[in-house]
């Protein structure tokens, strides 16, 4: 059971390189799952952890609703943005620069074996994070991701979620809204939530926030909530 994780901060990437990355990474992971059961093998999985900041980009989760995205392809280029339609769970999100987006690529079979788990330990690596800026957060039910003033008028959402398992191992992850330009949501019904607004770490505390310490808040939560054993570059 290997609970060791090979962190990797990729700074500005475009979206699609880094999908593509992601699916490599899990297919690597598959494979040596096969090779192992085949075989009758104990080959150790490798896990990762991925931090990135997209360019402009609105992905669209595979049971998602395309009429969420209220841009046409030329209102899209405009913006400088893109679209994909993707492989993981939720309906649509916005990325962009000042957004702290992390993807685990884990084998959860080093970890646990439980998907609803996995997203409750990621909403609580996030809560705690924006704890310790002085941010109340908390869960929505039924509604995965991070929030502010949940069941009041005020309701806000201030990291996104989605992922995909594939025979235990994850991609996607989160995107948390650090600094990032909140105007772009406008162009969406995140997630297809109607009626409730999205919010940033910058405009709950009134000041940017200097993201290399946030990034490393959550490794130190995730850290200690997956049990890991230690980060490696």
């Amino acid at each position: 059971m290997n609970r060791k994780i090979q962190l990797l901060d990729l700074g500005l990437k475009d979206y699609k390189e880094v999908w593509e990355y992601q699916s490599q990474l899990l297919e690597e992971i598959v494979a040596t799952k096969t090779e192992n059961r085949k075989n009758q093998l104990q080959k150790s999985t490798q896990n990762h952890f991925l931090f990135v900041e997209h360019p402009h980009v609105y992905t669209l989760g595979k049971s998602g609703d395309l009429s969420n995205l209220l841009l046409n392809e030329q209102q899209l280029a405009a913006k400088g943005a893109t679209f994909y339609k993707i492989n993981r769970g939720g309906d649509i999100t916005y990325h962009g620069p000042g957004q702290i987006v992390g993807y685990p690529i884990l084998d959860l079979e080093n970890f646990f074996t439980d998907i609803h788990k996995y997203l409750r330990l990621l909403e609580e690596t996030i809560i705690l994070t924006l704890a310790d800026f002085g941010l109340k957060s908390e869960r929505s039910p039924g509604e995965t991701g991070v929030w502010l003033d949940v069941g009041t008028p005020f309701a806000r959402k201030i990291c996104a979620m989605g992922i995909r398992s594939s025979r235990w191992v994850t991609m996607h992850g989160f995107a948390l809204n650090a600094n990032v330009d909140l105007g772009y949501f406008d162009n969406i019904i995140p997630c297809g939530i109607r009626g409730k607004a999205v919010t940033s770490m910058e405009a709950e505390l009134g000041k940017k926030v200097d993201v290399q310490d946030v990034k490393s808040k959550i490794l130190t939560h995730f850290k200690v909530l997956f049990e890991v054993e230690e980060y490696f570059m």
